[in-house]
């Protein structure tokens, strides 16, 4: 082997940017083999035209890729490495927003002290017969469901036809974001003395909700886009836990109007939690104001 083409780990490390221990771990992850091994002394030796992968790699690494990825990912070609990028930018966006969402809600809370910017109030929700398509999923896979259940609980509605009595709502049993998974339904509310659905696709279903009462609030245009719409969730279940009540059910986003566009500014939609009264007082008058 001609050594002249080749560097010293030492060499290598500063031609690189990687330590020498990291240099060493990517060796026995498989990251970055070294072109020869001395026998004798074990000391590894690079050649010059790996700089530029182990620069790749430095790269890759500070972007928070795991060590397993980027070795998938320098495996493949450039057109997967370039769309994994772009992938891993905007995922990164996605981050920064919600950061950005989450630092003004607090700043908000900070100088406004005990004066939300979201009114609550407490509405009595009736029975409804509801047409259900539900799924677990986290916030990147919602939009696309949401989209995909509704225009086939719209297409099913369309046979009977069937008369809805409210507008459409989703329901999440937990937390629904970058991080969480959880089961999210999309409901249609019809007519129980009316035409019925019929021939049913696998995974929709026709389910009874009761009566209940609901602490909510609206939000519009860009509040009502994710995570600024995360504020609103916060408002309700603050306003939930300091008057005493009880939650009694998954969290309710009701689409009052929608566009079809997230961030459209003529968007408004009720955040509605469904509560329990509290045990020691009477029953709760269903026009009952409270500002958070």
């Amino acid at each position: 082997m001609d050594r002249r083409n080749l560097l010293p780990i030492g060499q290598f490390s500063q031609a690189s940017g990687l330590s020498v221990t990291a240099l060493r771990h990517y060796d026995a992850s498989g990251v970055l083999v070294p072109a020869f091994v001395d026998p004798v002394s074990g000391y590894r030796y690079f050649r010059r035209d790996q700089v530029r992968t182990a620069q790749s790699i430095r790269a890759l690494r500070q972007l928070d890729i795991p060590v397993e990825e980027v070795r998938r990912l320098l495996g493949g070609g450039e057109e997967e490495l370039a769309a994994a990028l772009q992938e891993h930018l905007r995922a990164a966006e996605r981050r920064l927003e919600v950061q950005r969402s989450v630092v003004h809600s607090l700043l908000s809370r900070l100088t406004e002290g005990a004066e939300m910017t979201h009114r609550v109030t407490v509405r009595q929700g009736a029975a409804e017969r509801i047409l259900v398509r539900g799924a677990t999923l986290d916030n990147s896979g919602l939009d696309a469901f949401l989209r995909n259940a509704y225009q086939e609980m719209y297409e099913v509605a369309g046979r009977g036809p069937l008369t809805f009595t409210g507008p459409a709502f989703v329901r999440f049993h937990g937390v629904c974001d970058d991080e969480n998974e959880t089961l999210v339904e999309a409901c249609l509310p019809f007519w129980e003395d009316g035409a019925q659905p019929t021939d049913l696709p696998e995974g929709m279903s026709v389910r009874e909700l009761p009566e209940s009462t609901l602490a909510c609030t609206q939000v519009e245009g860009a509040a009502a886009a994710f995570p600024q719409i995360l504020g609103a969730y916060d408002a309700v279940a603050g306003w939930i836990t300091e008057h005493g009540f009880a939650f009694a059910g998954p969290a309710r986003m009701v689409y009052r109007r929608w566009t079809g566009t997230p961030d459209h500014p003529d968007n408004r939609l009720e955040i509605a939690w469904p509560i329990d009264e509290p045990a020691d007082d009477g029953p709760l008058p269903s026009n009952r104001l409270i500002v958070a």
